[in-house]
């Protein structure tokens, strides 16, 4: 019996291992393909074969110098594929959780009537899209605007001869976070020389981050899309809503862990100011009996005094706060309303299409 484990075992073990190799393999040459480091991957490759070759061959000499050069390799990969490692481990690194959909399709008609009335009137315009990868360096070289993301909005931004028309706009769900944002250029040179700058900054965005970055051009009013690395130009406005959907409608909303743990600690010190606020309302209480017990009436009469008026202020200060999150949610309502009212028209014409 334990022979034929054995065997089992001895049978199973270089099966899982290569399945495991492959996987990893293939994973890894389509993440770094089509980014500026497929070149270096190739060349790799490349040396790869050649040293297997010498091996068989048995070339002493050439086989141990390319075992050198792989040996310096690892650390010379960590400074050519800096930017791709991070955005893999930026990827690797967070979590996401349930959303609503139907906000999620609300933006992106958003985006895409905001687009189509730029691609009408020819304004240039460069919009990313964020997702699990935060943009923080890009939004502080920009203007802080953290506004609303409406048609409207996003078409004064690049509205000609506005100060802060030049540049890129960042979104993150339906918030427009930062204007006139500075986009870093791609450095491939496979690219064509009549591209031009706003498209290239795309490429680059795209390259650094997981984002979703749209091009519209001022001579043409041509659509076009940014996405690992890869720029697709001349899109119709069906496609652009296809590109969006099969990125962003999905179950998951694209909320990392760090957010969710902010909003728990959060939480978890509005709980601990309530459980304060009940201790010292219970210690008044209680000083307020012990000194019944030991003084004068008049003492009580302070100590009742005492504990009604916190007790007063401890109820204003609950019914200023319910007052203004009752207020901050009506305000929300209201926007959402407002919003939700402006998208519907194309929301049902994208819906239907679908169907």
């Amino acid at each position: 019996m334990d022979g034929s484990e054995t065997n089992w075992l001895q049978y199973w073990r270089p099966v899982a291992e290569i399945s495991i190799l492959s996987v990893a393999i293939y994973y890894t040459l389509t993440f770094f393909r089509g980014t500026r480091g497929w070149p270096i991957v190739l060349a790799f490759l490349g040396l790869l074969i050649g040293l297997l070759v010498c091996i068989g061959l048995n070339l002493k000499v050439l086989e141990s110098l390319l075992n050198y050069f792989f040996g310096l390799s690892a650390f010379a990969a960590l400074i050519i594929f800096q930017p791709e490692l991070r955005r893999l481990l930026a990827g690797l690194g967070n979590l996401t959780f349930f959303g609503s959909l139907r906000e999620q399709r609300e933006n992106i008609e958003v985006v895409i009537q905001a687009v189509d009335r730029l691609s009408e009137s020819r304004i240039g315009a460069l919009v990313a899209i964020e997702q699990s990868t935060h943009l923080q360096d890009v939004v502080e070289s920009g203007i802080a605007i953290d506004c609303e993301a409406t048609p409207e909005m996003i078409e004064t931004i690049f509205f000609p001869n506005n100060a802060i028309h030049d540049g890129g706009i960042i979104i993150k769900e339906d918030r427009i976070l930062s204007a006139a944002c500075i986009f870093p250029l791609t450095r491939r040179q496979d690219i064509s020389k009549t591209i031009g700058t706003r498209h290239r900054a795309a490429i680059g965005m795209s390259e650094e981050s997981d984002s979703l970055v749209i091009i519209v051009s001022e001579e043409t009013g041509a659509i076009s899309t940014a996405h690992k690395g890869q720029l697709v130009q001349g899109i119709s406005l069906k496609k652009l809503r296809g590109t969006l959907n099969s990125i962003f409608v999905t179950p998951i909303r694209n909320r990392n862990i760090s957010a969710w743990f902010k909003s728990f600690k959060e939480r978890r010190k509005k709980a601990k100011a309530k459980v304060a606020a009940a201790a010292v309302a219970s210690v008044l209480a209680l000083s307020s009996q012990h000194s019944g017990d030991h003084h004068n009436g008049s003492c009580d009469h302070s100590a009742a005094v005492a504990i009604s008026s916190a007790a007063v202020a401890t109820t204003a200060a609950t019914a200023a706060t319910a007052a203004t999150t009752g207020a901050a949610a009506a305000t929300a309502r209201h926007s959402r309303h407002s919003r939700h009212h402006s998208v519907q028209k194309s929301l049902q014409t994208a819906q239907s299409e679908e169907s």
